[in-house]
């Protein structure tokens, strides 16, 4: 393997200089396994290695190794792009332009004795990181911090997450300041932000390896249904918290429930909806019956990440048990073919004004409006990011028209990339799915918010429409999150098989 030999190495025989471990961007990590837990303070002054590299000099590389090279082979194998015949690889998760390595991994013990499975590798993060994260998100100054990031892009991040409950909050910009961590950093600030580790007595490290696990269960070759989704998500429903109904009325738990569903309500998502599967003969489809299928598997995920976390372990298992069951009715509330049953209860309780916050049924019927809101709210965000969205959603979906025309399957609707365009796929969707959603929670949380989110619609549906080809049209249904699922028997007749975005997607 040729490693990017352009850079300066230093021959084993030499020390690192001091104005090399001087620098900002200096990472180091140890051969001992004892960083894993609470490390010995004197170890942490013989590093066996390190790495640096200054903003100011992008062509600076200095690496030692003494006795390190297992760790390094592995890293140089799996995370650090490696020069080929033709150059450098492109694409990168890293801040820095040739230094591509995952950060999350250089403090690992399982990275370095190779024993542990991949998955399992990347579960494993060092007592330093833990405290790292924590302090980073509870604004704690610490002192010789070990630098898993540039200090920079850290600070950025930091400055982002004041404004996290910003309608224009730009997650793709948070997801790359963060590394490609966004929904375990944006979900770990809220869920510390509501102060619910102490209202439950929530362990931190248990809470951030659960969420560690999540993001790592979302596949990221998916253009729309990833992680990133998952955190656009959980930052919208936090800006649904905090609208004056809602906060004024919702308990602890409660909050809880809505945040955990907003990460979760997507988990292991496979890239296609739900009459692929079925007529896939897909394990899924015959597990839930062709109901709900992805739904009820993005909630089974999650309760099971959940036990293997043991996150509620402290907890009597009653309320264990009932914490996994309103999860699950907030995740399968996320089902798109039910779209026009929870519509209509909706509107039949605000035509009457008997919702009561004070009752608890109420307060959680609510919650499932808002993750649906959440779920869907792409096409009312400023059109910088709506248009990112719709990009992603449309190519996903023919993405799976392509996997259906290839193995002689009928297409589904929205997924020819010959008869339909992102314009048109937008417009049905936000005119059919989006728009009577959100004109019905304007009615119940009348708020600027709200009417943000309305104006926004309004003017993206008409810059779609000005990108048509012929000037007008209205076009199909649904898009982003829509997940066309056949509706139950009743219904089915009425509905249009809508696309995957929203399906507890």
């Amino acid at each position: 393997m040729e490693v990017c030999y352009q850079l300066p190495v230093l021959p084993l025989d030499r020390p690192v200089p001091k104005h090399v471990l001087s620098r900002r961007g200096a990472i180091s990590f140890s051969s001992s396994s004892s960083l894993f837990g609470a490390p010995d303070p004197r170890q942490l002054s013989q590093r066996r290695g390190a790495i640096s590299y200054d903003s100011s000099d992008q062509t600076a590389l200095y690496i030692r190794m003494l006795g390190a090279c297992v760790i390094f082979k592995q890293l140089f194998s799996r995370d650090v792009r490696v020069r080929s015949q033709v150059g450098f690889e492109p694409e990168r998760r890293g801040s820095h332009p040739y230094l591509c390595i995952d950060f999350r991994t250089l403090h690992s013990h399982a990275e370095s004795t190779g024993t542990l499975p991949t998955r399992r590798i990347r579960r494993l993060f060092s007592f330093q990181r833990h405290l790292h994260s924590s302090r980073l998100l509870r604004g704690t100054p610490h002192q010789n911090p070990l630098h898993i990031l540039d200090e920079d892009y850290s600070g950025q991040a930091k400055c982002m997450l004041e404004k996290v409950g910003s309608w224009n909050f730009d997650i793709f910009l948070f997801d790359r300041l963060t590394n490609g961590n966004a929904l375990i950093t944006l979900t770990f600030h809220l869920i510390n932000h509501y102060g619910l580790i102490e209202l439950f007595q929530l362990d931190m490290v248990k809470v951030h390896r659960f969420l560690v696990m999540v993001q790592e269960d979302y596949h990221n070759q998916n253009p729309y249904h990833n992680a990133v989704h998952a955190a656009d998500v959980t930052q919208a429903m936090h800006c649904y918290l905090k609208e004056p109904k809602l906060s004024k009325s919702l308990t602890s738990c409660d909050i809880l429930l809505g945040l955990l569903a907003a990460a979760t309500h997507d988990l292991d998502h496979p890239g296609v909806n739900q009459p692929f599967l079925i007529k896939t003969n897909h394990h899924l489809a015959a597990l839930y019956r062709n109901t709900s299928v992805l739904e009820n598997h993005h909630w089974r995920s999650a309760v099971g990440l959940l036990r293997e976390t043991e996150l509620f372990s402290h907890l009597p298992a009653e309320d264990g048990l009932n914490l996994e069951r309103q999860l699950g009715s907030l995740i399968l509330a996320t089902d798109i073919s039910r779209q026009n049953e929870y519509l209509s209860k909706f509107r039949t309780h605000l035509d009457q004004d008997d919702l009561c916050l004070g009752n608890a049924a109420h307060r959680h019927f609510v919650l499932q409006m808002a993750l649906k809101c959440a779920d869907i709210c792409n096409p009312c965000r400023p059109w910088e990011l709506s248009k990112q969205w719709s990009e992603k959603v449309t190519e996903e979906f023919f993405h799976q028209g392509d996997i259906e025309k290839k193995h002689k399957l009928e297409v589904s609707p929205l997924c020819d990339s010959e008869t339909n365009t992102i314009g048109n796929v937008q417009i049905g969707f936000m005119t059919y799915v989006v728009e009577p959603l959100f004109v019905e929670w304007a009615r119940f949380s009348d708020t600027c918010l709200s009417q943000t989110m309305l104006g926004h619609l309004g003017l993206n549906k008409a810059s779609w429409c000005s990108l048509l080809p012929e000037a007008g049209g209205s076009s199909e249904e649904p898009e982003p999150e829509a997940e066309a699922e056949p509706a139950p028997a009743a219904e089915e007749a009425n509905s249009r098989a809508l696309p995957q975005g929203s399906q507890t997607s």
